[in-house]
């Protein structure tokens, strides 16, 4: 069973290309880690010195608006001057948000970034990495080494905490645990991201060009030979989450480029308790919060610090406007002494990346946050190894049909 949800019933985030909550700095094609599933190749000597990250941040203040930086790569620790990377976005006004393994961190270098002007940290955990001393280790035993980096950053202070992980055939059932032990940590853990996993099937239903010139697209890191799943929607996401927390409901989405009412990217926010969630909001507070930071910053929100996210209680004044926060405030105020309990917001992502449709189409995040700089102009960031490789992005055909020009 998939979850039915109706797109006109969510609010869809305003982002743009031009005007958007996040982009992608990708300082460095290095990483000290195998993650299956990833779409960049491990360049040990790919970093691009402090003057070629400065006009990527160039690009980005010139063509596009956006309230944070998200530091991905590769894995941007791996780069020598990570310190100054941060430096280096925080001195322009923007949010710098750290996309890491967390292999190399350590409490030290976290308070010498938050020095710098860090506000944020996107770990990626999950059990298809090659993570010294966790192989083999399942989702759920993952969870204790979140719970690891998790209190760190709780001891630093100040600083966003998220995780994210791919979700594979083998471990969509897996999710509803991740989401129990947020809900267990909703005090030190702002976000949980899921990310469906996707491959390009070499051997499947399609053929691959580039500017009319079919070609081998077998040298992609994202290219698949396996037979194994790869169509795992947002959608399959949510039910798996709704059959453990019946009353979970998305309220913000991101449609595809060619499906629009397909659901690229699905927000959930949630209001409770260590012991208890009290409820979601609904797509009219996501609306508010989004329009007005706005009107206040001329941006579109992305991360926010921990001690937003501990004002739940406060959150609570916008029932009157959203059917959402309205039954929160119910639930919550239904015993007196939980006045006393802080009430505390954690959201939840979904990500569902490109999608092949039967005739072709790359289906893309519409508005996509992840857009990176290649070559001067803006480029899907899950992407970048086509231009890279191949000087454009790649075209799939059913095979025996004739490639668009």
């Amino acid at each position: 069973m998939t979850a039915q949800l109706d797109h006109r019933t969510l609010y869809r985030l305003p982002w743009s290309l031009p005007d958007n909550a996040i982009s992608w700095l990708e300082p460095t094609a290095a990483c000290n880690l195998y993650c299956e599933g990833c779409y960049r190749s491990n360049d040990p000597k790919g970093h691009k010195s402090l003057e070629e990250i400065a006009d990527d941040l160039d690009v980005f203040t010139r063509l596009r608006s956006a309230d944070g930086i998200s530091v991905a790569g590769g894995d941007p620790l791996t780069h020598p001057e990570a310190v100054e990377i941060v430096g280096l976005i925080a001195e322009r006004g923007l949010k710098p948000i750290l996309n890491t393994n967390g292999l190399a961190l350590n409490k030290a270098l976290l308070k010498e970034m938050k020095r710098a002007g860090l506000k944020g940290l996107t770990l990626h955990i999950d059990s298809k990495q090659t993570r010294p001393h966790w192989r083999g280790k399942t989702e759920i035993e993952l969870n204790e080494l979140r719970l690891e980096y998790a209190q760190m950053i709780a001891e630093v202070g100040g600083l966003s905490c998220a995780f994210n992980s791919t979700v594979y055939e083998d471990t969509l059932e897996s999710v509803p645990e991740i989401v129990a032990w947020g809900e267990k940590h909703i005090d030190i853990v702002q976000v949980l991201v899921f990310i469906a996993f996707r491959a390009a099937m070499i051997h499947g239903a399609f053929d691959w060009y580039v500017r009319g010139e079919k070609i081998d697209f077998s040298d992609v890191r994202y290219a698949g030979t396996a037979d194994r799943r790869v169509d795992i929607q947002s959608t399959d996401i949510v039910d798996v989450i709704q059959a453990r927390f019946p009353d979970f409901r998305p309220s913000a989405y991101l449609n595809g480029t060619e499906k629009p009412d397909s659901f690229k990217w699905l927000l959930t926010g949630r209001l409770g308790t260590k012991k208890k969630i009290h409820g979601y909001v609904g797509p009219k507070f996501m609306e508010l919060a989004q329009t007005t930071h706005h009107l206040r910053h001329g941006r579109y929100l992305a991360y926010t610090s921990p001690r937003v996210h501990r004002r739940g209680r406060s959150m609570l004044a916008l029932a009157p406007f959203d059917r959402g926060v309205a039954r929160a405030t119910g639930a919550y105020l239904q015993n007196p002494l939980r006045m006393f309990q802080r009430l505390h917001y954690q959201s939840v992502m979904i990500i569902q990346p490109v999608d092949i449709l039967p005739d072709g189409r790359q289906n893309m995040c519409d508005a996509c946050p992840d857009m990176t700089v290649w070559n001067g102009r803006l480029a899907w960031s899950c992407r970048l190894e086509e231009p890279m490789k191949y000087g454009a992005f790649v075209q799939s055909v059913p095979k025996n049909d004739t490639p668009t020009h």
